[in-house]
């Protein structure tokens, strides 16, 4: 069968790019459409390949008509199968990767290199993002004997094949993310000790809001190249579009009128905000067009043409706008940017093909350099609407990464306003409870009618219900109306239920009974102290467990060479505190412990956090037979969602939390 499959697509880059199952089912498709009319045209594929899901979902047929338009003049030309695996090919990738045209595609690129089936790499990508590691990275102590990388070679996957690069990579994205100490960088490391940095390498990527469910420590070892571009593609964004946040970057404030527009603007995106503070200049100039995406509504050069003279006029080239050719167009704007001290991160090519990545690292490259915001604001009164950024938001922010590690098709940003039309706790609740929903009566985004909203969330109190909830007095249009509170309060039961699950699944470690938190507070005491140490943990809120011994104790117990004691501090001071729970953080998570906490969590024992890491260190140690943990393989499957433990406890009597913590409404 699959010899046949492989004959219909004689083509060898297709062949690659496809398993057969995949082929088998677009194959079905593509008989299904032809089959409709008799024959297959050009002019029909925008509405017929509404069917397939990433295309379908992503892109309305208006805009998947005018892409094949620019790709292919002839409407009227027969498709076959291999001229409909391209097109497929190319509207995928152009669904997956563009960003700004709705919320729920509005982080589409932090799933887009991960989860397309194109396994080519664009060269134009690789040349930007090597740059980029050149620039940021060759002063690396001990990355400076590899780098400079040369972008027209292949040294990048070699490099990146021992995970040190990537790991200073996501530090470089977001600072103190991965505790250098725990990184193995000898200059010949065996195979676990490789494994190791690809673990903590998965984990963090995963912690600072990468989508890695299609990525495994295999893929680094063999070199699988659209796989390691598209993690490091994502990281490098997150790094670009960081300062997007009104906390960062108070002057955004500009960009709104009022407190509801306050309230909609912290709600958006990265990339939103990044699009709304372009039309926010655009504004100020002729141009009459509303840029709603780094693609299409960017390819003629236009938009960036205005944008920089508003920005940096001094610059202006007169010609720039008079030109008539696109390429032209944008060799000349890059021409500005240059004078700017902007880097380019793509050519004049790659603007008038509408790189979506490549355009939107542009742009937040300009906005880093040279944002237009005056430095003081006439709406600073707006900005005490802002939350501390006190545990709660920490919590959120944990909630919010949970949640994208499952690979949904949604990816949220604001955990409140991104779960009110129910649809992402819908998909939540498939991953933790696959069966448990009804799909036929959910209703999909993008959802304009409110009471479609409704029955979505009904339907997810419901389930929240049957889970045994605490959901006293709760009603669907409680969620729809955003109700902060009974949001966190159902996903922490949400994330606890998901601990009860993993660890009920590993029951037959304690003889049939169900593993309760008592079981895991025994459980981390006595490992402690069959290491001959002195430590134990009285409760999840124990304020001794603040300086971190008790956990790295914990640790070296499950495995002996995790923990290199002569990095360890007393733990006496803050300082020392927080060295040693960044030390903590980063050591589970090479071992292969999917969490979410930061170290202000150990530091200020956080009973939820604590519990959590725990509870992950308890799960990967009955997860590993003896001998792997004695040689030191930590190979967990790190995109595996079964393996990841998260922010969620199990009995709220031992971790001592109060009702209103334990998600009591």
């Amino acid at each position: 069968m699959s010899g046949h499959w492989g004959i219909l697509v004689s083509d060898p880059l297709l062949q690659n790019q496809f398993t057969q199952v995949e082929l088998r089912s677009l194959k079905t498709q593509f008989m299904s459409m032809r089959r409709e009319n008799g024959r297959l045209i050009i002019g029909d594929l925008a509405s017929k390949m509404s069917r397939l899901k990433v295309i379908g979902d992503n892109l309305n047929e208006e805009e998947r008509a005018s892409y094949i338009q620019d790709l292919y003049q002839n409407t009227d030309e027969e498709v076959d199968f291999e001229l409909f695996l391209k097109v497929y090919l190319k509207l995928q990738t152009f669904a997956s990767s563009r960003t700004g045209s709705t919320a729920k595609n509005s982080s589409a690129f932090l799933k887009a290199a991960t989860t397309t089936l194109l396994h080519t790499i664009s060269e134009s990508e690789k040349s930007s993002y090597v740059a980029h590691i050149n620039n940021y990275l060759g002063e690396d102590e001990f990355l400076k004997k590899y780098l400079p990388i040369d972008p027209s070679t292949n040294d990048l996957f070699e490099i990146a094949k021992d995970g040190v690069l990537l790991c200073k990579l996501i530090n470089v994205a977001v600072p103190g993310t991965i505790d250098e100490r725990a990184i193995n960088t000898k200059r010949l490391l065996n195979p676990w000790e490789r494994n190791e940095n690809h673990t903590l390498c998965l984990n963090s990527a995963k912690a600072i809001g990468c989508t890695v469910v299609n990525i495994g420590t295999q893929d680094f070892i063999e070199g699988r190249r659209h796989l390691v571009l598209g993690l490091i593609s994502q990281i490098i964004k997150i790094q670009l579009l960081a300062d997007l946040n009104l906390r960062k970057t108070p002057q955004l404030v500009e960009l709104v009128s009022d407190s509801k527009d306050m309230e909609e603007l912290m709600s958006l995106s990265p990339e939103k905000i990044l699009l709304r503070w372009m039309n926010f200049h655009l504004k100020k100039t002729c141009y009459k067009k509303i840029v709603t995406n780094f693609s299409s509504d960017v390819k003629d050069a236009e938009a960036y043409a205005h944008l920089l003279n508003v920005l940096a006029p001094e610059f202006t080239n007169p010609s720039t706008l008079v030109v008539k050719n696109p390429f032209e167009r944008a060799k000349l704007v890059l021409e500005h940017a240059d004078k700017m001290g902007c880097k380019r991160y793509l050519t004049a090519r790659d603007i008038v093909e509408g790189s979506p990545n490549l355009n939107l690292a542009f742009v937040a490259h300009i906005f880093q350099h040279r944002n237009g915001l005056p430095t003081r604001t006439k709406q600073s009164s707006l900005l005490e609407t802002l939350p501390d950024d006190n545990q709660d938001s920490r919590e959120e922010r944990a909630f919010c990464l949970w949640i994208n590690s499952f690979g949904n098709s949604t990816y949220i940003n604001n955990v409140i306003e991104d779960v009110r039309n129910g649809w992402v706790l819908l998909e939540t609740l498939d991953k933790v409870s696959p069966g448990i929903v009804n799909w036929k009566i959910a209703n999909k985004p993008p959802i304009k009618m409110p009471f479609k909203k409704v029955e979505n969330c009904n339907q997810v109190v419901k389930i929240g219900k049957q889970l045994k909830f605490s959901l006293v007095n709760v009603a669907g249009n409680d969620i729809v109306q955003g109700y902060k509170k009974l949001i966190l309060a159902y996903l922490w039961q949400l994330m606890r239920y998901n601990i009860l699950q993993l660890l009920k699944n590993l029951r037959f470690h304690s003889h049939g009974k169900e593993i309760t938190d008592v079981d895991i507070l025994q459980w981390a005491n006595s490992k402690v102290s069959s290491s001959r140490s002195q430590s134990r943990m009285d409760s999840f809120r124990d304020k001794s467990l603040s300086d971190g011994i008790f956990f790295l104790e914990l640790l070296s117990s499950v495995q002996p060479r995790a923990v290199n004691w002569s990095l360890v501090t007393k733990g006496v001071t803050d300082q020392e505190k927080k060295m040693n729970a960044t030390y903590i953080i980063s050591i589970a998570r090479k071992l292969g412990c999917s969490i979410f906490l930061l170290p202000e969590d150990i530091t200020e024992v956080n009973q939820k956090m604590i519990l959590t890491l725990t509870a992950s260190v308890m799960y990967w140690f009955l997860k590993h037979p003896h001998e792997e943990r004695i040689i030191g393989t930590s190979d967990s499957e790190s995109g595996s969602q079964m393996e990841t433990i998260s922010n969620s406890t199990l009995d709220d009597s031992a971790s001592d939390s109060s009702a209103e913590d334990n998600g009591n409404v």
